[in-house]
């Protein structure tokens, strides 16, 4: 095997590393941890609501804190593990993924599960970078690291499945903290299993770790989400402007550092090439238009549709379905086509569906749902596996952390923004329901808020109350929905002129 600890050995010996599929199924593991603590969180939100009575806005911190940390924290993370080792990073963010899923279970306050969720971003920012990464180094056949993605793919989209139903679960009989001590008994299997069975690869040449860049990225990416976070929210005030300045600056503060670093954390020449930088913008418009939807369709289910939390697990199921399905056959349909018609295809289609949304209403039957969710599903399998076997191909494996990186970057700034923007649809169309004499304040934070304070009404107040809610979420939503679409179908024609001429390579790498 070619790799960067150990010389060359036979062609078909770098081509076929014995036990690499086995050493892939331990790197699907920390996709799965990810995978299933994004998506029990929105199961859980009404019950974090119930119980620890956020804010609406502190509510949308909960939801997007994680991404906004791991945006920042996701390219210095990446380059760490080409330098100090992909393996190694792995396992120790692993370890401490499984810690913090603790402290976010027995949080007490908003502001110390805000906080919880931040520390859990930093510990995150290691995983998914480093097991596509893994990837590269572990498959230099072209078309069996294709299928490698899509099953790194399909295991995240079942991930969005077995984490609702679980989560659901444990709803049902534990209390809202139990979603994330699930993450445990996966940590540990991933860290005691890795350290046998996982490779380990590394830069051979790295250069240092530049402390000025990771806390430029940092400062610039978290200056900037919050900037659109605020806007969205709240309006324009000094403090928006103030931090998207100073975001934006340390961003060129931490491109200009790139280009004259001899040994950059980020190697800016990689966005010169087209397919790549196309392949990383239709993964963030793609995630943009469907995060701040995906994040209040459960609560919609639960409080608008009175599902159970397990019911509403098992609801969001075709989606994930059709996502395994398509991510397993994603790589051949883009050689047997082409790559710009199997993405643009992907994302046209979940525009469609986005857009089918937008006529929901508190009575909307389930069938209208189910389908819809399944063609998200399928077209996001199609599109993802395909743009991050284009990303991981456009690079050589010595840089496979960093490029990996910077694709995760685009996903999880992406959701955050996607939440800020889509979510605050929702959320400012909400605070606007008129409601009875007698409607508390608080009732026009959350929906889940306006839940828990009808308890406390007279029934006919609380009624009228809920019922004034619950139109006014639906309308919120389905306004997201579209706003969703119309970034899916503009993504999916950028995709189309972006990726023209760009295929998946068949020749091995060394």
């Amino acid at each position: 095997m070619t790799s960067t600890l150990r010389p060359a050995e036979t062609t078909e010996a770098v081509t076929r590393r014995p036990g690499r599929w086995l050493a892939l199924s331990v790197l699907v593991l920390a996709v799965l941890l990810v995978a299933v603590d994004a998506t029990v969180l929105g199961l859980a939100t009404p019950y974090i609501s119930e119980d620890l009575q956020p804010s609406g806005t502190q509510l949308l911190w909960i939801g997007d804190v994680y991404s906004f940390v791991i945006a920042g924290l996701l390219v210095s993370m990446g380059s760490l593990g080409d330098r100090i080792g992909r393996k190694r990073i792995l396992l120790v963010g692993a370890s401490a993924f499984g810690v913090l899923s603790v402290l976010n279970a027995y949080a007490t306050t908003p502001e110390m599960l805000i906080a919880a969720r931040a520390l859990l971003g930093v510990a995150g920012a290691t995983l998914m970078p480093a097991t596509l990464a893994l990837i590269r180094n572990l498959f230099h056949d072209p078309r069996e690291r294709s299928l490698a993605i899509g099953i790194w793919g399909a295991t995240a989209s079942a991930g969005t499945a077995v984490g609702p139903i679980a989560g659901g679960f444990l709803l049902e009989h534990f209390w809202w903290g139990s979603v994330f001590l699930i993450n445990l008994p996966v940590m540990v299997v991933l860290v005691v299993v890795g350290a046998r069975m996982l490779p380990e690869s590394r830069n051979p040449a790295p250069g240092p770790w530049d402390l000025p860049s990771v806390l430029l990225s940092l400062l610039g990416m978290i200056g900037v989400v919050y900037a659109v976070k605020e806007a969205a929210s709240h309006g324009f005030t000094w403090v928006t402007p103030a931090a998207g300045i100073a975001g934006a600056a340390a961003l060129y503060g931490f491109v200009r550092r790139q280009l004259t670093l001899p040994a950059p954390l980020l190697d800016m020449r990689l966005f010169r090439h087209r397919g790549f930088s196309g392949a990383v913008l239709a993964d963030l418009l793609t995630i943009l238009g469907l995060s701040g939807l995906v994040f209040f369709l459960s609560q919609f289910l639960q409080l608008v549709q009175g599902r159970g939390p397990l019911e509403a697990g098992l609801a969001e199921l075709p989606a994930a379905i059709g996502a395994v399905v398509a991510g397993l056959i994603a790589g051949r349909a883009a050689r047997r086509f082409s790559v710009r018609a199997v993405v643009s295809a992907g994302l046209a289609a979940i525009g469609v569906a986005l857009a089918v949304l937008t006529v929901v209403d508190r009575t909307t039957g389930y069938p209208l749902l189910g389908a819809a969710l399944l063609v998200v599903g399928v077209g996001a399998g199609f599109s993802f596996t395909v743009t991050s076997d284009v990303i991981l191909s456009s690079v050589p494996k010595e840089q496979a952390g960093a490029a990996s990186a910077v694709s995760e970057t685009a996903y999880e700034l992406g959701a955050a923004l996607g939440i800020a923007v889509l979510g605050s649809i929702v959320t400012g169309v909400y605070r606007d329901f008129t409601g009875p004499a007698g409607t508390p304040a608080e009732a026009h934070e959350s929906l889940g808020g306006a839940v828990e304070a009808a308890a406390g009404l007279p029934a006919s107040t609380s009624e009228a109350m809920l019922d004034a809610a619950r139109t006014a979420f639906v309308d919120g939503l389905a306004l997201a929905a579209g706003a969703g679409a119309a970034v899916l179908l503009a993504a999916a024609v950028a995709a189309w002129f972006l990726l023209r001429g760009q295929r998946l390579d068949d020749s091995p790498s060394r």
